[in-house]
């Protein structure tokens, strides 16, 4: 539970930071001539860079985010230049600000939840209809019928609901509160970095549109900072996809890798892998297989005695304990190997699977579900003198063997003979 927090908040936390850092930088008054140089130009060079970026990667939700903002960025700053520069807003001022008051988070909120599931091309051309087919409408009616548009939009349809603190037309705010639920139930259902940015995003779209003619640069900076929480999600996803492993969670091979070079001087790998694995697999199928791997690296990032776990590749998995002996770390890795030896894995019937993941895990332990279990063998070797990370894992590996040979469901140090093994049914015997 506390790692699955800490994930969370991991996914939090790189658009939190922008987002308190635009709210910081939006209430300074004095402005020295660099950073108004820089806050005119910043929108421009967000979308030019981040765009590059997202359209490299083939994000076309993450894209259209950013134009959709930058396009009612650009709406706005043609309004507030001719404000600053003249004294006063122009005719068209309110209107404008208005639709893109409503719009906005509509659009934002739609772009956000419609995820790509067809071809690359067809899914930018249905995106790109939509943004001309709610641009076309919208500046149609604003140069046909200005007045008639601006009474519509500045109409107050529920007066018991309306507020004297409320300096946006009330139609905006259920179309937030409508993109806001959306965007939560999304990021509920698949925790993202991306759905989580987005979130954020559209708080500090919120807290933005009400302060445009009011504090300087408020529009540049925020919007800046919303495209760059897309831009940042998108590179917090592609280092998930390099450095965690997809089926388990668990950080992959080359997040090992790059952590075995900062080991220092003492510290402590373990090799562990699930027991007769082929043949269970052979027998249920692999999508019992895939499940009985998510149980197992489950179990096994709850280790304790402060150790970490990886996935190495296939039914295997690396434990690192930094700045430990071998003596601290032997009995943290017996009772996660115990753990995993006692419990039963309740087996889902794919034919009549509920769709709803609720359901699925209120229903797994009736009566229609078999459970098995399964059991890890675990090799594990010191840091010792002039011996390299590679040295060590290669001797922990050995020790896994000699588990395997001991009669599995074990934990066995480099250099110790089977009788020396940690095993279960012995302990019981």
């Amino acid at each position: 539970m506390l790692r699955s927090s800490a994930v969370r908040f991991s996914h939090f936390l790189p658009s939190l930071l922008l987002l308190l850092a635009g709210l910081a930088a939006a209430y300074v008054k004095d402005l020295n001539v660099f950073f108004t140089s820089l806050f005119n130009v910043l929108p421009t060079l967000v979308l030019l860079l981040g765009g590059a970026y997202c359209a490299v990667y083939r994000r076309q939700r993450e894209l259209f985010l950013m134009v959709t903002v930058y396009i009612a960025y650009f709406l706005l700053d043609t309004q507030t230049d001719y404000y600053r520069d003249n004294g006063k807003v122009r005719e068209d001022a309110a209107v404008v600000f208005h639709l893109c008051c409503l719009l906005l988070p509509l659009l934002f909120g739609l772009f956000a939840a419609w995820q790509e599931r067809t071809h690359l091309f067809q899914d930018m051309v249905a995106r790109f209809a939509v943004l001309l087919a709610f641009g076309s409408v919208a500046l149609g009616l604003e140069q046909s019928y200005p007045q008639a548009l601006l009474m519509w939009l500045s109409e107050i349809r529920w007066p018991a609901l309306h507020g004297a603190w409320m300096s946006l037309i009330q139609l905006s705010y259920p179309v937030f509160i409508a993109s806001f639920l959306l965007l939560a139930w999304q990021y509920w259902r698949n925790p993202r970095p991306l759905h989580a940015a987005q979130l954020v995003g559209l708080l500090g779209l919120f807290w933005m549109l009400p302060k445009t003619f009011i504090l300087p640069f408020t529009l540049n900076i925020m919007c800046s900072q919303v495209m760059l929480m897309i831009a940042a999600a998108v590179a917090h996803e592609a280092y998930q996809m390099a450095f965690r492993d997809e089926l388990t969670g668990l950080p992959g091979r080359r997040a090992l890798n790059e952590r075995m070079q900062r080991l220092g001087r003492n510290y402590v790998l373990a090799m562990s892998d699930v027991d007769h694995f082929k043949k269970f697999n052979d027998t249920h199928g692999h999508d019992v297989g895939d499940q009985v791997l998510r149980l197992v690296a489950s179990k096994l990032s709850k280790i304790s005695g402060g150790g970490r776990a990886y996935r190495y590749g296939g039914e295997e998995f690396a434990l690192v304990f930094a700045g430990k002996t071998l003596e601290e770390c032997m009995p943290h890795l017996e009772v996660i190997r115990e753990s995993i030896a006692t419990y039963n894995i309740q087996l889902r019937n794919q034919d009549n699977r509920p769709q709803d993941d609720q359901q699925g895990r209120q229903r797994r332990a009736g009566s229609s579900a078999s459970s098995v279990s399964v059991t890890v063998s675990i090799g594990v070797a010191e840091r010792l003198e002039q011996r390299t990370p590679e040295e060590v894992l290669k001797s922990a590996d050995q020790a896994l063997y000699s588990a395997k040979g001991a009669g599995r469901n074990c934990v066995m140090a480099f250099g110790q003979n089977r009788r020396g093994a940690v095993r279960m049914d012995a302990a019981a015997g």
